[in-house]
């Protein structure tokens, strides 16, 4: 059933309109990912959808009397109550029952006295009258399943992330026919975003998810929204489907942009010969060069580049010897050891509150064990992307912050940029650098932070939650870096996509105290830790699938699959130089003949070993851990 639809709606807060002409339908059924760099209008977009923000051109018209769910990336609450009093704040009868009774019920309500006790009752009816129970069950539970303890407490007791879980369970319980949710992840522990995932395919009706987590994309989302520089993409079927689209545009992309050179380069070939006369032919041949001289095929996408060295690391890194960490009567950490590896890649796993944010401020000297030992060597230099981007100084303009860090940088190509080409690279082009760091986004503030923290050039990354705020065009290349970065790396995270690509061992912070080194990804790790319920109902799903004899690739196919991708790489790119020798063979007919002959038969390998590669990569990808 169709719900909602948008008609020519843009958006401008200066001269350049964040988009424009941007038009789609909605149905009851969608689940629709929106993404997008940031800055790009995702969470403009879903404004206008929930009617919170005002379109500078065209309209939204809702379907009848459709109820829209919207949590903002920055929900208000209302003062005083309880936990559970805001969980029932909304617009349903049965919440607002539901939020005056427990408003009424709660530590400072009026629910005490005799005139309290009959309101109470009163309400207790009215809520039975309503079928508002069920409603409360759900609630309850929703804040269960986000790690939200004692809901009978002050709202104001809570820290910032777990009002946002509370704000989640609020949107997640709300009757309506399309929920949107901004950036819901964030502050979710694991065990949080696997109950989110299953509760978002469960559930009935449409969605629109903001989010940088592309597992949670990948499991739930059934059409894709992508806002980028002013451009508008719905693309139909999942986030693989999303990919596939977008690697098909750059190729076309590529394509198009060699032509446009070669063709370029045979008009300006003409132009240098000098015209014998003023023919129509001549007058038209010079006025295609201006034309292509003025077109352009298509501003390329800015994307973020990282190639900062690191300083050399020696054989010592730190030493964890019998560390120990209690805050009153709670302990985080209990006598324990590791030492860690110059090339490790450990990613640091657990509940909200059981510690991780503590490890890392240990390794890094911000905090002093209450027992055991911390040995740092002495060429280790640590860099440390905190939660918060706490140190940017937000009366600075971005420029001015960079080149307090360093003005000039030698990239591990060689090459020296200034602090300006080192912003072009992390996407702070032109009049952007000149922007108040008050006046960016949390994304943008993110990368930027990111950026400050490596010019220093550290052998030692601390990262803590760094997915968040970043898009996933920055992730993607954060992910890359960290490949080729070549100190150890220590990354606090419940990206599960994040942690399978990056990281090789994992440290599973229990919250009592206890600490478990296990190696291997994030995806075999839930799958060894799952409780026996949650592995017998995964096992559930993957027994409908076909069932295959293997359980993985070989070791002579991974090698063979490897290998392919290499093989298919460099045939590409003889592709591609075959096609620009084509272009200049010109009239040289011979030569014409035997560049294409040689391009059809490298035509003929490729296809036939992509074929290969992708009959390995599917067979890798299903016997990959759910």
């Amino acid at each position: 059933m169709h719900i909602l639809s948008a008609n020519d709606i843009g958006l401008a807060y200066t001269e350049k309109p964040l988009f424009s002409g941007v038009n789609f339908g909605i149905d009851s059924e969608d689940k629709i990912g929106l993404i997008g760099s940031n800055g790009s209008g995702k969470s403009s977009l879903a404004g206008i959808v929930a009617g919170t923000v005002e379109p500078s051109l065209g309209s939204v018209v809702r379907a009848g009397s459709v109820e829209i769910q919207y949590l903002p990336q920055h929900p208000l609450f209302t003062p005083g109550g309880t936990i559970l009093a805001e969980v029932f704040r909304g617009e349903d009868p049965r919440l607002q029952a539901l939020y005056r009774y427990f408003l009424l019920a709660g530590p400072g309500g009026e629910g005490r006295g005799k005139e309290g006790q009959a309101q109470l009752a009163a309400l207790s009816l009215e809520l039975e009258r309503l079928g508002a129970w069920d409603l409360e069950s759900s609630g309850r539970a929703a804040l269960d399943r986000l790690g939200i303890e004692a809901p009978d407490r002050p709202l104001s007791s809570l820290s910032g992330g777990e009002k946002k879980r509370v704000a989640l369970a609020r949107a997640l319980i709300s009757p309506c026919q399309l929920l949107i949710l901004d950036e819901p992840t964030n502050h979710l522990d694991s065990r949080a975003l696997l109950w989110l995932e299953d509760h978002l395919q469960k559930r009935r009706g449409a969605l629109i998810l903001i989010t940088h987590d592309r597992w949670l994309l990948s499991r739930v989302a059934n059409r894709i929204f992508e806002t980028d520089r002013g451009e508008f993409l719905d693309c139909p079927g999942g986030y693989q489907k999303y990919l596939e689209l977008k690697d098909a545009q750059a190729q076309a992309a590529a394509s198009a942009a060699r032509k446009h050179r070669a063709a370029l380069k045979r008009e300006l070939a003409w132009m240098l010969q000098g015209a014998q006369g003023r023919s129509t032919k001549e007058k038209a041949r010079k006025k295609m060069f201006r034309e292509l001289n003025r077109q352009t095929a298509g501003p390329e996408k800015g994307s973020v580049e990282v190639d900062i060295p690191a300083q050399r690391l020696g054989k010592k890194v730190v030493r964890l010897e019998g560390i120990s960490k209690a805050y009153g009567d709670r302990r985080l950490i209990s006598d324990f050891s590791y030492t860690l590896l110059a090339r490790d890649r450990i990613g640091v796993v657990g509940g909200n509150g059981s510690g991780k944010t503590t490890l890392l401020d240990i390794v890094a000297g911000l905090t002093f064990p209450d027992s055991g030992r911390v040995e740092r060597g002495q060429t280790v230099k640590i860099a440390y992307c905190r939660q918060e981007a706490q140190d940017l100084p937000l009366d600075q303009r971005v420029i001015q912050y960079i080149q307090g860090i360093r003005y000039l940088t030698q990239t591990t190509a060689g090459e020296s940029l200034t602090a300006e080409k080192m912003l072009e690279r992390f996407l702070f082009a032109g009049p952007d650098q000149w922007t108040f760091i008050r006046d960016l986004s949390g994304g943008e503030r993110r990368r930027l932070y990111l950026l400050g923290l490596l010019l220093e050039e550290p052998n030692v990354l601390l990262l803590d939650e760094p997915t968040n705020n970043l898009d996933i065009e920055t992730l993607t290349v954060l992910e890359d870096y960290l490949a080729d970065f070549p100190g150890a790396v220590l990354a606090v995270s419940h990206d599960r996509w994040f942690l399978d690509k990056t990281m090789e061992k994992l440290l599973a912070l229990d919250g009592e105290g206890g600490i478990s080194l296990f190696t291997g990804g994030f995806s075999q790790y839930l799958e060894r830790t799952l409780p026996a319920k949650g592995r017998e109902e995964k096992q559930g799903k993957r027994n409908t699938r076909v069932k295959k004899e293997k359980t993985g690739l070989s070791y002579r196919e991974k090698r063979e699959y490897e290998a392919l991708e290499k093989e298919v790489d460099s045939l590409q790119r003889e592709a591609e130089e075959l096609e620009q020798e084509l272009a200049q063979a010109g009239s040289d007919h011979l030569l014409s003949a035997r560049l294409y002959a040689r391009a059809q038969a490298v035509e003929e390998e490729l296809e036939g070993k992509m074929a290969r590669w992708l009959q390995l990569h599917e067979e890798d990808q299903e016997d990959a851990p759910l």
